[in-house]
């Protein structure tokens, strides 16, 4: 008859190491981690579509050290973004209304159509 060893049955057997899922989730926004891809569409040799794919995933600190902030300055995601594109529109618009203050006063008179006359000439 065979003998079966049932040494160490007690003990569970050794495998991989087991991570829930927000282990995995908190190793990954910790890390980050970077998808990319290309879809390339070609007929007779002629490229007719290119689509590039760049998924990058990760926390919003582990992402400002990679330096990616693009929703910091996106108005449609951030207030203060939208406020300081409103302050900027603002002081261009005032400069604007400046340089064409100025640009008046160096320009020369306006002359009185012919036959009009000014008021000074009228009440005489």
């Amino acid at each position: 008859m065979a003998e079966l060893d049932f040494r160490g049955a007690d003990q569970p057997v050794a495998g991989p190491p087991t991570a829930s899922l927000a282990d995995i989730l908190e190793r990954v926004l910790d890390k980050g981690i970077v998808i990319a891809g290309d879809i390339k569409i070609d007929l007779l040799d002629i490229e007719l579509l290119t689509i590039r794919l760049r998924l990058f995933v990760a926390s919003v600190d582990t992402a400002k050290k990679a330096g990616i902030d693009w929703w910091e300055t996106d108005p449609a995601l951030s207030s203060r973004a939208a406020r300081d594109a409103l302050r900027e529109e603002n002081n261009e618009l005032r400069r604007r209304l400046e340089a064409q203050g100025a640009g008046d006063d160096e320009a020369p008179q306006a002359v009185d159509a012919p036959g009009a006359g000014s008021a000074a000439t009228q009440g005489k």
